[in-house]
């Protein structure tokens, strides 16, 4: 926790989150200009951090140019821009990134971007270390995105409150003490493989109204030609956890896809304390919280029993190989059960039992849910 003038921040990124985050940026701009002719508009004053730190990564030969605008006071937009200043030398058919620290209502952008209009620019592309798109009413949503994130004031690694707090190495957001939006119901169901987390998802997700976002569907779901589909593929075809950061990110912004949602079933989401740490403050970004975890409990040999059976009628190779199921309910064990800890210190942990015919589960369910309200 810090304090800056009146108000009180918290670490919202990292300095590792930051250096990672701008690596990538840094090398996926470097493979799509590595056959143009490159200048980057560097907006001041935020952007001067993160844009000494995105040079560092880029590979390819490049021009830097610093313009200012002004369109901040307080925490709050003035909803104008003024003129822009700085912008020096001819960019006819060359391309152009406008970096920014951060991208919320996009006026600034579009302004840049309209006074870039006459310079018979190549192309005119940005780039932003964080991205508000809860807030962004413009009309270029950017092109390179570090981080998105909630609709909250944040300080810090160039970033301002009244123009202090710039020099801080990390990104903060401001603190308010806000109550958790009780209505919402968010419930982790929880349970190895073959539990049946997905038959009781659904009808939980009908009985009351929710969203159901299951990790598996989603990372199925995914590009199978993509660079994130190929990776989190190459995981969980062979049993294994997919990384945190890539899980976090995809689950992220599946949930900000549901604004006005009842609520959110979390199946097969969080598996590891990091990513349980991650929701916690996800949603409380959001003004809500995890309303409870409900654990099927099920023995290991009724698992693999119905995972044998499950895999004669999916198809699914990963069901019917013994080595990859044995391997599966093992880093459950291992990495996944130890978050039903976590949520046990917070008083939300109801363990269920999971034999039984499908409707004397969704009873258990049922009953552990409305008790809790």
């Amino acid at each position: 926790m810090i304090q800056v003038l009146d108000k009180s921040f918290e670490v919202f990124i990292t300095k590792e989150e930051l250096s990672k985050e701008i690596a990538t940026l840094g090398e996926q701009i470097s493979k799509d200009y590595k056959d143009g002719d490159l200048v980057f508009l560097s907006v001041l004053n935020g952007a001067f951090m993160f844009t000494s730190d995105l040079m560092k990564n880029i590979t390819i030969d490049c021009e830097v140019s610093f313009v200012k605008m002004s369109s901040y006071s307080g925490v709050e937009s003035k909803g104008k821009v003024d003129e822009l200043i700085g912008l020096n030398g001819d960019l006819s058919g060359r391309d152009i990134v406008i970096v920014e620290d951060i991208v919320d209502s996009g006026l600034t952008i579009d302004k840049i971007i309209s006074l870039l209009e006459t310079s018979n620019a190549a192309s005119v592309k940005v780039c932003t270390l964080l991205y508000k798109p809860d807030a962004f009413t413009g009309q270029k949503r950017p092109d390179y995105v570090g981080f998105s994130i909630p609709n909250a004031f944040v300080v810090g690694y160039g970033l301002d409150y009244d123009q202090k707090g710039r020099n801080l190495d990390m990104i903060y957001q401001v603190r308010e003490q806000k109550k958790p939006n009780k209505d919402m119901l968010n419930i982790v169901l929880f349970g190895p493989p073959g539990a049946g987390k997905g038959t009781q998802s659904e009808r939980l997700r009908d009985k009351y109204g929710l969203v159901h976002i299951s990790t598996g569907d989603v990372f199925r779901a995914l590009d199978s030609e993509s660079e994130l589909g190929k990776l989190a593929k190459s995981y969980s075809d062979h049993g294994n956890l997919v990384p945190d950061e890539i899980t976090i990110k995809i689950l992220e912004s599946e949930v900000s896809k549901h604004p006005e949602a009842k609520g959110v079933i979390y199946d097969g989401f969080p598996r590891t304390t990091a990513q349980a740490e991650a929701l916690d403050k996800f949603l409380a970004a959001k003004g809500t919280e995890v309303s409870m975890m409900l654990s099927l409990v099920v023995a290991e040999d009724e698992l693999k029993t119905r995972l044998i059976a499950r895999a004669e009628v999916s198809g699914r190779k990963d069901d019917a190989d013994p080595k990859i199921i044995q391997n599966r309910i093992n880093t459950y064990n291992n990495s996944t059960a130890p978050v039903a800890d976590f949520y046990k210190s917070q008083g939300k942990l109801s363990q269920i039992n999971g034999v039984g015919t499908i409707d004397d589960i969704s009873d258990r369910l049922y009953s552990a849910i409305n008790s809790a309200e």
